[in-house]
């Protein structure tokens, strides 16, 4: 159980922790023929780490008044997808951390107070009880933005009237950037056909 003061905060992984875009153009040549390239190995251990990322997740993680969580849904039709998030984890974050990391396609069973995600729905992110930061937005473009929020609303109870006003904002924001948008190549794997050497369930 969380204590009274303490704040739950799931992070999700592609497009927000990791440069997924950049992944998959490097994936993409090294698979031109396939249509599903992400599906061979290397994809997901061989992503980068977006701009801040890195840093503002153990800032968040080392906070004394915060829980955080890695929560991020796979490809469930791809089985190296599971295996590489967790090692990009370690690699990137440590063992420690790999021990806060859920995988999920549904985000809204997950009891929080905030989600940090790209996307406003479609894993359950738009049922999930907390606040939705929708990172890739025009509130919340990147890590920079999103630690200035949580700065604020990480203050002591005394601050807690600004941190009401900056909840009711972000739960009225409901865009993303055109980068982060709804046709994104990896955000639904139930149609995906064999391709190649590609194996699915």
């Amino acid at each position: 159980m969380a204590h009274s003061n303490e704040k739950i905060i799931y992070v999700d992984m592609d497009h927000v922790l990791c440069d997924y875009k950049d992944g998959f153009s490097r994936q993409k040549a090294l698979f031109p023929d396939l249509e599903f390239p992400q599906s061979q190995p290397g994809m997901y251990i061989g992503m980068n780490p977006l701009p801040g990322a890195i840093e503002t997740y153990q800032w968040l993680n080392d906070h004394p008044n915060t829980r955080v969580y890695i929560l991020t849904a796979p490809s469930v039709h791809n089985s190296h997808s599971y295996s590489e998030k967790r090692d990009w984890v370690e690699k990137h974050l440590g063992m420690s951390v790999v021990r806060n990391l859920i995988i999920t396609p549904h985000k809204n069973l997950n009891k929080g107070h905030y989600l940090i995600d790209d996307m406003p729905s479609g894993k359950g992110q738009d049922r999930f009880e907390g606040s939705l930061i929708l990172f890739g937005s025009e509130q919340f473009p990147d890590w920079e933005s999103v630690r200035t929020f949580f700065e604020i609303s990480l203050r002591p109870s005394s601050d807690s009237e600004m941190s009401d006003t900056w909840d009711s904002l972000i739960n009225s924001e409901d865009k993303v950037t055109e980068d982060f948008g709804q046709n994104q190549e990896d955000h639904d794997w139930l149609n995906m056909k064999p391709v190649g050497r590609e194996k699915l369930d």
